[in-house]
């Protein structure tokens, strides 16, 4: 499939969610518990799995996206693991700022760790797809004895001179629409992709939008839930030259047929990085793995985990 532009790829769906594949339907039965906590005046939403006193596990989404990215991963490993997800702040079920920054999103990871319980059997993993991976970054030189390694998931740290996608600059207010039928039938990736699982992608879908009272009540009209004033703030470039600093051991995963981030990336990337473990292409893939291939995206993460964990 192509990345170019077309079609949204809920849209020949027309608001009815597709089949789920029984490994999907199996995974989701695994629900997380679902609580807040407090950072910087915010409340973040928090996702776990599994039994306190384990060693520990974090997933960090991507821009745009939230903590339920990962509900159809983290229960592949809470039988050994106590897992957690967040929302950003400005995404999914968390609050909105006046301002973001790097090192306030590195706070939310932090304290993610400490109301989730990560750190009971010592400092936890922490995964980071796409832009999660740069508060990984920053947590990795600034909070380095809160995590035990770190795993970037198709991510990768832009240098000062990248400009922001065009993609992801907005400072308008969303758009609303009439019905939940009409937004899924609208949801897409950036960048743009389709994918060969619809139910994975439904499932993202209608955890992207929220109901909202109508600009002319009576009535309800449906919007995204992220902050689109997120990037007139937020200053992406004050972590590229933390990347030598990283003193604990990181692991970088990427899609074979990203749009995003391309062999070149990883390899400068694990260049500058000062115990960069391992750098593994999930082959089909595209910069949303866990989309196009969740199954593989697992087993890499199982084996990453346990590189990470070992001594050097």
């Amino acid at each position: 499939m192509s990345e170019v532009e077309g079609e949204p790829p809920l849209a020949r769906f027309g608001g009815s969610s597709p089949p789920r594949a029984p490994w999907l339907a199996e995974a989701l039965a695994t629900a997380p518990d679902r609580s807040e906590f407090l950072c910087d005046g915010a409340a973040i939403e928090l996702l776990t799995w599994g039994e306190r006193g384990l060693p520990g596990l974090l997933f960090l989404h991507g821009n745009g996206g939230h903590a339920d990215w990962w509900s159809f991963i983290a229960p592949y490993f809470a039988k050994d693991r106590r897992c957690a997800a967040i929302s950003w702040s400005g995404m999914g079920g968390s609050g909105w700022r006046d301002q973001y920054s790097i090192e306030a999103y590195a706070r939310e990871l932090v304290g993610a760790i400490d109301a989730a319980g990560l750190a009971d059997a010592g400092p936890p993993v922490v995964i980071g797809h796409s832009f999660g991976g740069i508060p990984l970054m920053y947590a990795a030189v600034h909070h380095t004895d809160r995590l035990r390694g770190g795993i970037m998931v198709d991510s990768f740290v832009p240098p000062p001179e990248r400009k922001k996608p065009g993609w992801a600059v907005s400072g308008r207010n969303p758009p609303r629409y009439a019905s939940e039928a009409e937004i899924l039938m609208r949801y897409r990736f950036a960048p743009h992709q389709d994918s060969a699982h619809p139910d994975i992608v439904d499932y993202l879908a209608r955890h992207s939008v929220r109901e909202v009272a109508a600009d002319t009540p009576p009535g309800k009209q449906w919007t995204w839930r992220f902050d689109p004033r997120m990037w007139a703030t937020l200053d992406r470039s004050a972590a590229d030259p933390l990347v030598e600093q990283a003193n604990l051991p990181i692991g970088l995963i990427y899609g074979e047929c990203s749009a995003l981030v391309t062999a070149d990336h990883v390899a400068q990337l694990a260049s500058r990085l000062p115990d960069c473990r391992f750098a593994a292409a999930i082959p089909h893939a595209r910069h949303h793995i866990m989309v196009d291939e969740p199954i593989a995206l697992i087993a890499a993460l199982r084996v990453g985990i346990a590189a990470l964990e070992q001594k050097p």
